[in-house]
């Protein structure tokens, strides 16, 4: 049985702004090498969808590598590198459990849809304010949405936002394996604790209802003690973040998709129902993410050996267009989904907990901003994030039509 090291592997130059612009070429090369491996600067990368799908259900064998992450971009000791390790995404075993279940029953599906109401007025004021301009980045305007719902549903102060948009947009870029952004990362993980410091402190001052919000949700678990002060921190770090970079990002991508989908773009303006497809198929056909883990024990899959302390990349962002999926190139918000689902929240106890946010706030959001920004088109060109961690476009210039919202209209 040979080992992963044993393997002649195609190499996946992942770091090349190249790749991050059009990563298929390397991909096809990697599967002409080997149906599911290949490697990379740092480790080894799983290509294919159904391998992701086995190796990230085993729990027991692989866990989050930030930790080695950390090592890499010789942030020991530095803040970025503490929060890195001590954050809800580096917990394994009884505390992961413990600070998760703190979390988890906030974002249920049900509880994803009671907040539906929140999230259509939260995007109708920003398409207010930014639909007269006319023209404008997407991308800078995407990010304004999912930060604003995730401030509102914590109870933080949504004044803010503009104040913490630059290090919140550091932070996207922690698993980007570039040592170069390190100083901003730091600079950014001070920001935003201390920015969670002093809403923790002045709700302290101004108590709500138990269970109001998810920040007197925390500080009462705080004050139980089943949460350290540092994890409080911590966990409202996490949500800020989550709540900005990956929908921004993945919200960006969509439009760009639908730019040149006229037809589908303007069923979305008019069916609600319609969006939930097309966000569907959206996270199918392009998403934000490599997850990285590091193997505990050593494993076997199809033949191979992956010894522990094996670093692997899971690609989950181009893994809807795996041969497995039937022209998986062509976006097509009709797919049967259930016959093979994607893969993007990843897998296992580490899957995605805000999956069920997310795709409410781009399924109403995509309904509104069809309605309001009509016949968008390119004014210029976009450039591509690191293709490790959180992938997607950076900039996306449009102009378009200006429409008042179909319930205002008649």
């Amino acid at each position: 049985m040979p080992s992963i090291a044993d393997l002649t592997l195609h190499s996946l130059p992942m770091a090349d702004p190249a790749f991050s612009a059009d990563p298929w070429p390397e991909f096809a090369k990697a599967r002409a090498a080997h149906p599911w491996l290949a490697t990379c600067d740092f480790g080894y990368v799983v290509h294919e969808y159904q391998a992701m799908r086995d190796l990230l259900w085993l729990d027991h064998s692989l866990t989050g590598a930030y930790h080695d992450v950390v090592e890499i971009m010789e942030a020991e000791g530095t803040p970025w590198g503490r929060f890195q390790h001590e954050s809800l995404l580096a917990q394994t075993g009884d505390s992961h459990k413990r600070i998760r279940s703190v979390l988890a029953p906030a974002f249920t599906p049900q509880q994803a849809n009671r907040h539906r109401a929140l999230m259509q007025k939260v995007i109708a004021q920003l398409l207010d304010e930014w639909v007269p301009k006319g023209a404008f980045d997407f991308e800078d305007f995407a990010s304004f949405f999912p930060i604003t719902v995730m401030c509102s549903l914590i109870g933080a102060p949504t004044t803010a936002i503009a104040s913490l948009r630059s290090s919140m947009e550091a932070f996207g870029l922690s698993m980007s394996m570039d040592k170069q952004v390190l100083p901003r990362l730091n600079e950014a993980t001070l920001v935003l604790d201390a920015f969670a410091r002093e809403i923790v402190a002045e709700r302290r001052k101004a108590r709500k209802a138990p269970g109001e919000d998810m920040l007197e949700i925390l500080i009462t678990t705080l004050d139980e003690g089943k949460l350290s002060e540092r994890e409080l921190y911590d966990l409202l770090i996490f949500l800020f973040v989550a709540g900005y970079d990956t929908s921004k990002n993945a919200l960006t991508l969509l439009m760009d998709v639908l730019i040149d989908r006229p037809e589908i773009y303007q069923r979305c303006a008019e069916d609600l129902a319609y969006c939930r497809k097309v966000t569907e198929e959206n996270f199918r056909y392009l998403t934000t993410s490599t997850i990285p883990r590091i193997v505990t024990k050593d494993i076997t899959y199809r033949d191979v050996l992956v010894p522990a302390g094996t670093l692997l990349f899971f690609p989950v962002s181009i893994s809807g267009r795996d041969p497995a999926f039937d022209h998986g190139d062509l976006f097509d918000p009709e797919r049967d989904q259930a016959a093979k689902r994607h893969i993007t929240f990843g897998m296992g106890v580490h899957i995605c907990l805000g999956q069920f946010i997310a795709r409410a706030q781009i399924e109403e959001g995509l309904h509104q901003i069809a309605q309001r920004i009509r016949h968008p088109r390119r004014t210029g060109t976009s450039a591509w994030r690191p293709f490790y961690g959180v992938w997607g476009l950076r900039g996306l210039p449009i102009a378009f039509d200006q429409a008042k919202a179909l319930e205002e209209v008649g």
